[in-house]
């Protein structure tokens, strides 16, 4: 029997998610929980599907998952409460800003013997995967320096900055993720800069635009990131790695793979805009993820101490520049 989903928040990633539900041939999208009624009822209509609440959903007998889309300041109360009414969890990252609440939350799925996977959508990124798969096989060595480069086109709007978490939280805990999945050590200090760069009231807010990160395993292996709020050329996404024996890299995505030449020169079609295009078949292969894991009875390839472990991350990358030092993970 397919897997039977609910979608909490119909918004523009609840509905990148409805969509890969419907890729997916192992599940079916039920139902969906919006408080913007407007919003919910276009949704259920265009995935054909229920709008229900959550309530509803908790209790509903045809619903074995849900898919936690809401504001970021409701997913731990809303894993915990779908652990107990034993539904399959899948929240999009972060489960929380705050670690003490992270830990807590956890902890009640641990109790409840719930399944929860955080949505870090990079790690299942056909090309990602490629590179990961190439380390694996040893074909460039031992992993020695990564570097990871995370560029949005555009800052989002300052309302929604004002309650992201910031940068570190918001955006390069993605990069965070994929450094602990590539490196395969943890990682043991945390050095980051931050600026304003691109649009002062980003800083009156309180947040940064412009990062680097440079993170440090106990074996000495480096991974840099790099983050802008600002690529006038597109969605920047790329990754390299070098090793003992040799490098790999993933490029980025256009609107095709296409070169012209003629008299002005060289060109290449733009990048593509932002990650509801370029993350498409990722998106897709982690729902296909979720759904395997629970119809396995196995653990989720990126489980809520991945969503921890990057947490802390991201805080030690705000220690770091606060106090303009070297952070030891030890020491969180």
């Amino acid at each position: 029997m397919n897997l039977r989903f609910a979608i909490l928040g119909a918004g523009r990633i609840g509905q990148v998610h409805a969509r890969a539900i419907a890729s997916e041939s192992n599940a079916d999208l039920v139902a969906v929980a919006e408080p913007v009624k407007a919003v919910g009822d276009a949704a259920s209509k265009k995935f054909g599907c229920e709008l229900r609440t959550i309530d509803a959903i908790a209790a509903s007998d045809d619903i074995d998952a849900v898919v936690i889309c809401t504001p970021t300041d409701t997913h731990a109360d809303l894993i915990e409460q779908f652990a107990r009414a034993g539904k399959a969890v899948f929240c999009e990252k972060p489960i929380d800003l705050d670690v003490v609440r992270v830990r807590a939350c956890l902890e009640t799925v641990t109790q409840e013997n719930g399944t929860l996977m955080v949505g870090f959508n990079r790690r299942f990124d056909p090309d990602f995967m490629a590179l990961k798969a190439a380390i694996d096989a040893g074909q460039i060595g031992k992993v020695e320096m990564i570097t990871i480069t995370s560029r949005d086109p555009g800052a989002p709007p300052y309302d929604y900055i004002s309650r992201s978490g910031g940068i570190f939280r918001d955006m390069t805990i993605h990069d965070f993720d994929v450094a602990r999945w590539l490196l395969g050590e943890e990682i043991e200090t945390v050095q980051a800069a931050a600026s304003v760069l691109t649009d002062p009231k980003i800083g009156e807010l309180g947040d940064f635009d412009s990062a680097n990160v440079i993170l440090t395993t106990a074996s000495g292996k480096q991974c840099v990131i790099t983050n802008s709020r600002r690529a006038s050329y597109g969605y920047d996404q790329r990754i390299e790695v070098h090793g003992s024996d040799g490098l790999i890299s993933a490029e980025n995505h256009r609107e095709s793979s296409i070169e012209i030449a003629n008299a002005q020169g060289y060109t290449r079609p733009p990048l593509l805009d932002f990650f509801m295009t370029r993350y498409i078949d990722a998106y897709a292969n982690e729902i296909s993820a979720f759904v395997k894991a629970v119809r396995d009875s196995s653990q989720p390839p990126t489980t809520g101490d991945d969503g921890l472990k990057a947490l802390l991350l991201a805080e030690a990358a705000l220690t770091s520049i606060n106090e303009r030092c070297v952070v030891s993970m030890k020491e969180l």
